[in-house]
């Protein structure tokens, strides 16, 4: 008997044989069970997840002998007919060769007649998105008045091209791409009846390439098994699926873990030598980072098949967690726009130059959490600071028939910095008037704050104060803002600008004054009043009112003002 591939030896013939799909299984068996039928049904999914296998199983229960059930018998001449591809009354058609509405028409010329050998004439189209808007139309009617007899079991992998009005008529179930665990234990199952020994990390190798599709994991498994001689190992997978084995990613990991830009591109060569895709490269780094931070946060939870417990524990361990976060988030990133480099190996490289360099400083007080051999030095100071005021006696300009002029004479800051001696920098904090502490919106002004924090020193009312400890009313509106993030960066600005540690406590008090936020709404609804008044009173605006019919934009008196 000659060979019969897995794909087509392993499509499941009954409802319990389907991998995955329960909620499409748990609806068809109902109806069938109750006997609930419609006339038309309209499966969507992506390649290779089971739909038109769906809808024979769905044809063979309504056709079994023995009677329709949610378990056909397999066995009767219906059963073995539509497993056979054999049944008259199961008419199989591919839109995507038949889209003009003649072979359309041609196609329902028999819907009237009754069926020849089953219960039930079932229809299966398979990508209908193909049809013309003739075919569709010429389909429409049928859907709408069907005989009895009839059944459309619709399948496609792209349903926004289909009219609304087909959509309209038909019971739509959409099939989920699969995990690739549930990939992954049916390839288990079939090699194991199949009498071979399963790898398991050549089989999550497969699982992963398929990409949700069981009917490409079972083709890739038999293209595996004929790369390998009849047996199933992980080198041989990854060398037919082009891929490198874990160490690669782990090397390149170490190397940035270390900051070492030669040992990162040598690592990489490596990886160029055996002409591996860079996308795959990428997508090797990324598994690995995850497994880290997954052994990070949840320490034990279990790892991929193909990850080394030791090697993943060993990089937690030396890689800060931010570390780690930092690094998937711009790889992903990279991943996306590898396709856009000049070529993808030069993308790669520089993606991993751009992990090397850019790395998260915890400033001076922060415990190094790795050696950094390369990193730059410490940034300049700002100008305000590195160029002081020229104190130079003031020179003058003469100007013809004029009095002289006086100006400063500028001095280069890196002269002045060595001409004068070093003068003790002056306090960042400046004590406040005690009057210009109970003003509470003058203050947020100053506290140089942003983002969530700012938004809560905006929305906050000062109830009392003594001395530095501040008791402050939050709007009822935005106590969302108010998380130890943004109270901690409101209390330490605050202690920077009275210049003493500062206390800040939170009320849920309701507060007689206005927010600083809702002082400056009322502002500029104010400056927008007087704008609009301002330009109603111009004499050419009321000119042009009154002969054009025109008026004024809500929202334009700002530009005018």
């Amino acid at each position: 008997m000659s060979y019969q591939a897995l794909a087509r030896k392993w499509r499941p013939r009954r409802f319990a044989d389907m991998v995955g799909q329960e909620h499409v299984r748990r609806a068809l068996t109902n109806a069938l069970a109750s006997d609930r039928l419609h006339h038309a049904y309209l499966f969507t999914g992506t390649r290779g997840v089971g739909k038109t296998t769906v809808a024979r199983l769905f044809a063979k229960a309504l056709n079994c002998e023995q009677g329709v059930s949610v378990e056909p018998c397999g066995e009767c001449p219906a059963c073995t007919a539509i497993d056979g591809g054999r049944f008259m009354d199961l008419i199989e058609v591919d839109a995507a060769s038949r889209t003009g509405v003649d072979d359309t028409r041609d196609l329902l010329e028999n819907v009237q007649y009754a069926p020849t050998q089953g219960r039930y004439k079932v229809y299966l189209i398979d990508e209908v998105h193909m049809f013309s808007k003739s075919s569709f139309n010429a389909l429409l009617k049928t859907l709408e008045e069907p005989p009895p007899h009839i059944k459309f079991l619709l399948a496609t992998t792209d349903p926004q091209k289909i009219p609304a009005t087909i959509l309209s008529r038909c019971l739509q179930f959409n099939l989920r791409a699969l995990t690739p665990e549930q990939v992954g234990g049916q390839l288990t199952r079939v090699l194991l009846a199949e009498q071979i020994a399963p790898d398991a990390a050549a089989v999550e190798l497969l699982a992963r390439a398929a990409a949700g599709s069981m009917r490409d994991a079972l083709s890739l498994l038999d293209q595996a098994l004929a790369h390998g001689g009849g047996q199933l190992h992980a080198d041989a997978v990854r060398a037919m699926l082009g891929t490198l084995d874990r160490s690669h990613s782990v090397r390149l990991l170490n190397a940035l873990a270390d900051g070492d830009g030669p040992a990162l591109l040598a690592a990489l060569a490596e990886t160029n030598a055996q002409a591996a895709d860079p996308a795959a490269v990428l997508d090797d780094l990324l598994r690995l980072l995850h497994q880290v931070a997954l052994c990070q946060a949840v320490p034990g939870a279990s790892l991929a098949a193909d990850a080394d417990p030791v090697v993943v524990n060993a990089l937690a361990d030396r890689i800060a967690a931010e570390d780690v976060q930092l690094y998937y988030q711009m790889a992903l990133i990279g991943r996306r726009d590898l396709p856009l480099a000049p070529d993808p190996a030069s993308g790669l490289e520089m993606l991993l130059l751009r992990l090397l360099v850019f790395r998260p400083d915890g400033g001076d007080d922060a415990p190094a959490r790795r050696s950094e051999p390369h990193k730059a030095t410490q940034t300049a100071p700002p100008a305000s600071r590195a160029a002081p005021v020229s104190t130079a006696p003031p020179t003058t300009v003469q100007t013809s028939g004029t009095a002289e002029i006086p100006t400063a004479r500028p001095v280069p800051a890196a002269s002045a910095a060595i001409d004068r001696p070093e003068q003790p920098a002056a306090p960042t904090a400046i004590r406040q008037p005690t009057a210009a502490l109970d003003d509470w919106a003058t203050l947020a002004s100053q506290l140089g704050l942003r983002g969530a924090a700012n938004q809560l020193a905006q929305h906050c009312v000062l109830l009392r104060r003594r001395d530095n400890h501040f008791e402050l009313a939050v709007d009822a509106r935005s106590r969302s803002l108010l998380t130890p993030a943004t109270r901690q960066a409101l209390t330490e600005a605050l202690s920077g600008l009275i210049g003493q540690p500062a206390r800040v406590d939170f009320s849920d008090q309701a507060a007689a004054a206005d927010t600083p936020a809702q002082q400056s709404a009322r502002a500029a609804a104010e400056r927008q009043t007087q704008a609009r008044s301002t330009l109603e009173g111009d004499p050419l605006v009321r000119g042009l009112m009154d002969t054009l019919d025109a008026r004024i934009i809500d929202g334009s008196e700002a530009a005018a003002d």
